[in-house]
Order: structure tokens, then sequence, then C-alpha cells
């Protein structure tokens, strides 16, 4: 068998990192010293495995490679990638973890970390840096570009949360079985928002960040196999790659944005279609219904529609009402009058969304929503002062430019 390439191994240890890390974690109770434990164990895999091969365990190769590092005495640390007897004691520790019948529960130590990103007393402003972080494996320069940050401010965010996880002594262990459902939906929401902010930037020249909105369907995937009986997970899933797959046709070459009746969906990736739908029917026959079953559930039938004039918007229709009772918000509301505008024309739509002026009044979505509904009716002076408030709120260039245009319609 050929040695693995760069890529290759670059590939393993993104795959085995949230597990491996999580478990030293375990070990050593100490973010800093499993982060390095970590580091010193992939460094050992990118210099031994081009010329060793692949090891059977990957997994259990790189934990054994971190607990000896984290346990080596500091003066060995300078010299231990060099010293053979020293790299062969990680590599033969492998043969001892995968014989040893109380083998690491790793599913478990992940979810712990999950957990740790999670913990009540972080922020989320906290809690998505140290999740790309510890579990995705992004350096500081890459989150701080990623959120549109200098890299000194970001160090100083990821460094904080750390110091509250040992200030407010966030458990090592596994939340008792009462907090763990809510962990789980605090991960879940933090996995969303991640997306949500790559999805369609905040702020910034650049709508679409591709970088967060493929580690946030990472990171779901993760959730889903570890939970295939949840339909939170599931359905959270499937939404996010059933989003992402149009990420391809949401752009022109210039950046501008394309609206979802106006995209060529022969650009759509329907590969990413195909495995997310069944994940949609499977999340939907789970016992608990969440948000992210619904919200998969509309996606399905956007991406099943061979053109927008296909659109089985009562069926969306229909979703958004269940959703509204599932989760009662105004943003569910806004989405549906965007269905009952089709269904039922632009007056129905603003009786719908009419209630939400106070609640949504710094939410650009809603003006340039209710914007648009005016002008189809052709109020165009009251449509023209909607798009207005929608271009103050917005910090998004593209987004801004798109509401331009729409101004110099009217």
């Amino acid at each position: 068998m050929a040695p693995p390439d760069t890529d290759t191994i670059a590939h393993v240890l993104s795959l085995y990192r949230p597990q491996a890390l999580a478990a030293l974690l375990r070990t050593f109770r100490d973010l800093d010293l499993a982060l390095n434990a970590w580091q010193d164990a992939a460094m050992r895999a990118r210099l031994l495995w081009p010329g060793n091969g692949l090891p059977g365990d990957p997994l259990a190769w790189l934990v054994a490679c971190g607990r000896n590092a984290g346990l080596a005495p500091v003066s060995m640390h300078g010299q231990a990638l060099s010293d053979p007897d020293y790299v062969a004691d990680s590599v033969d520790a492998n043969i001892g973890i995968q014989r040893n019948a109380d083998f690491i529960p790793f599913r478990e130590d992940t979810l712990r970390l999950l957990y740790i990103c999670a913990s009540p007393g972080l922020p989320p402003s906290y809690q998505i840096p140290l999740l790309l972080h510890l579990v995705c494996g992004l350096d500081v320069q890459q989150i701080a570009h990623a959120f549109l940050i200098r890299q000194p401010a970001m160090e100083q965010r990821i460094a904080r949360a750390k110091r509250r996880v040992a200030e407010t002594g966030t458990s090592f262990e596994q939340p008792a079985a009462h907090e763990r459902a809510e962990r789980l939906k605090t991960v879940l929401a933090m996995v969303y928002l991640l997306f949500s902010e790559g999805y369609a930037s905040s702020s910034g020249r650049q709508y679409i960040r591709m970088e967060l909105c493929e580690e946030a369907i990472r990171l779901a995937r993760l959730l889903a196999r570890m939970f295939p009986h949840d339909g939170g997970a599931l359905g959270l899933a499937a939404l996010l790659m059933l989003q992402h797959a149009r990420a391809g046709a949401r752009v022109d070459a210039s950046g501008a944005l394309i609206l979802l009746d106006d995209q060529d969906r022969r650009r759509w990736n329907q590969a990413l279609i195909e495995q997310a739908l069944p994940m949609v029917d499977t999340a939907l026959h789970c016992r608990e219904l969440t948000p992210y079953q619904i919200q998969a559930a509309v996606a399905a039938v956007h991406a099943q529609a061979e053109n927008a004039a296909d659109t089985d918007w009562a069926e969306i229709d229909r979703l958004y009402a269940v959703l509204q009772v599932v989760h009662p918000s105004p943003i569910v509301t806004l989405n549906r009058a965007v269905a009952v505008d089709k269904l039922r024309g632009p007056t129905a739509a603003l009786v719908l969304i009419d209630p939400l002026a106070a609640e949504l009044s710094g939410y650009a979505y809603y003006f340039s929503v209710r914007g648009m509904l005016l002008k189809r009716l052709g109020r165009n002076g009251d449509a023209q002062a909607a798009m207005l408030r929608a271009r103050e709120l917005v910090n998004s260039a593209p987004v801004a430019s798109h509401i331009d245009m729409t101004l110099n319609l009217l």
C-alpha cells in the first residue's frame, strides 16, 4: 500500500481531532495541556505516517501519543520528536489501548468537549470561537478572519473563554442526565448560529463565508452520527446541507445577490441534496418535534422543485403554521408571510406582518420584505420608506447593494 500523502494525513487528523482532544482533556483536565498534547501527537503523525503508513487505529494512536507527550517530563519535550525510543513508546502504546477491555468511550469524550464549549457560563460570543478552536481545529487567525475581527482581539476572546471555563469550575465529566438535553440544545443552537453567519454574513463585503458553513455542516453531521435518533440533531444536519446546496447559485460572479426565485437550480449541489432528503424524512419521524426538522422540511420543498414556479407554497405555508406552534417567533411569522404572498397576495401578507413592527423595528429583513410587498401593491412611496430603513440597518455590502438596486426601481 502506498504511504499516505500530506492531504490524506491532514484529512485523518481533522477527522479524529475532536475525539482525540476530548480524550486527552479527560486525562489532563486542563484545556491548554490537552491542546499542547494534541499538537504534539499531530506533529508526530505528520513525521511518522508518511514512512510507516497509517496505523490500524489512528484515533487510538493519536490519543496514546498525546498522553505520552502530556505525561513526559518537561525536559524531554525539546527532544521528543527526534528521540527514537520516545517515538517508539508512543506507537507501541497503540497496541495497549486497542487490547484494553476498558476502551476509551470516544463518543462520550467528544460530547464532553462539545458540552464544555456550550457551558452556561459562557456567552455566545465566547462559545462559538471556542467551539471552532477546540472542536474544529481552526487557528486564531482563521477564526478572526471569519468573523472580521482583528487577531489580537480574537486571541483575547478565546483566552478569556478558556479562563472562564477554569474559573467557573466547568466539569470535564458528563453533565447530569437532567442537564444533557438542555446542553445538547445549546450545542445545536451554537452550530446553527455558526452556519447562519456563514450563510448570510452580517457584515463585510463577502455575503457567503464558505469556511463557516462547511465547519458548521461538519459539526452538524458529527452530532447526527452521535444522536441518530434525535430529531433536532438530524434535522439540523439536513437543514444546513439543503441550505448550503444552493451556495453556487446565490451570488453572481461579481458577488451580487441572486434571490431564490432567480437562481439557476442547475448550479445547486444535487449530491448534497440527495444526501439530506432521507435525513429530513427520518428526522420528521422522531418522537420530539423541533424547529430544525420543520425548517429542514421547508428547505426540502424548495430543493425538490424543478423551478421556482413549481414550488409547493401551500405545503410551505402549512409547515410554517406548524412551526409557529412549535416555536412561536416573529421571524417565523415573517417567513410565513412570503409563502402567504405567493398564495394569497401581498395584502394578506401585510396583514400578517403589520403587527410585528414593534418587535422587529431593528431587523432589516422585516423592512425589506415589507418594502417588496408594498412595491407589489404599487405603493412606491411607502415601499421606498421601508427599503430606506432596511438600508440603514444592514452592515453587509452585498445586501446593501441589493437594496440600492431595488430603491433605484421605485
